[in-house]
């Protein structure tokens, strides 16, 4: 029997309200995500590439369970995330974590690095704290970060290093899937290549799945095994990256490429 799905995505559409133009009129709606259905398998990385305003953020915030959708399911082992309680969500969390775009705002610089990166292990009843700081102390050096590093503070490292800080925050819990939105786009050039390599490094030492959102091709045809390319927040083309950019079939795509001069 044919091992399943890591995360399945069927049908996912997400409408927003709009204000309403009068005052008695329908309220008008922002169809940001129509209809989208993908597959992804443990071990393997999906691009996700569109236009500026096509929906990618759109749907990590939906696989990640951070919005609900207007129609569609997102199940995760099986589990259909948007029908757990709150509870089972947040014990489902451990299985899937984010690395958001900017690593100066996703870490909170009041906190030390050891409970910015402890903090998803909170939703992990029974570790004693020796287990916890044991967790935090293996993210840290998987990141290529000092167990005494755990004792700073955000400010005292540069941008890379932040990120490896946000990494090892969504390796913490052993997850199965990481969304990684932008991850590197807000990073020196001269840095990009290093987090990169660090997470297909970490993806072949732990087993991830990444679900990978970025506006950089070049990026997405170095770590990503499949790629999906949204218009308008539907999928126009979908394939593997040495074919879907060498040979691209939908408009969309081509503008995608055409954007690139080097790519």
């Amino acid at each position: 029997m044919a091992e399943p799905w890591l995360l399945e995505v069927q049908g996912l559409s997400r409408r927003y309200p709009l204000p309403r133009e009068r005052l008695f009129g329908p309220a008008p709606q922002l169809q940001a995500l129509q209809d989208v259905s993908f597959t992804l398998a443990r071990g393997r990385s999906l691009g996700v590439v569109g236009e500026s305003g096509c929906g990618k953020s759109t749907l990590a915030r939906l696989v990640m369970a951070l919005e609900t959708p207007s129609a569609g399911t997102v199940k995760l082992l099986g589990q259909d995330l948007h029908r757990l309680g709150a509870a089972a969500l947040r014990a489902a969390r451990a299985q899937f974590q984010m690395v958001f775009q900017d690593p100066y705002g996703s870490l909170d610089p009041r906190l030390t690095v050891a409970r910015s990166v402890g903090e998803p292990l909170e939703m992990q009843r029974g570790l004693s704290a020796t287990e916890r700081q044991r967790r935090i102390v293996e993210a840290l050096d998987a990141v290529g970060l000092r167990a005494a590093d755990a004792a700073k503070y955000p400010h005292e490292f540069s941008g890379g290093q932040r990120q490896r800080i946000a990494i090892a925050r969504a390796l913490v819990t052993r997850p199965a899937l990481i969304v990684a939105d932008e991850p590197v786009s807000a990073l020196d050039v001269s840095v990009q290549a290093q987090v990169l390599n660090l997470m297909q490094d970490l993806q072949e030492q732990y087993g991830l799945s990444y679900l990978f959102i970025s506006h950089d091709l070049a990026v997405v045809d170095l770590v990503c095994d499949e790629v999906l390319v949204l218009e308008a927040g539907r999928v126009v083309e979908r394939g593997d990256p040495d074919t879907l950019f060498r040979n691209p079939q939908h408009p969309c795509t081509r503008r995608l490429i055409e954007a690139v001069p080097s790519f």
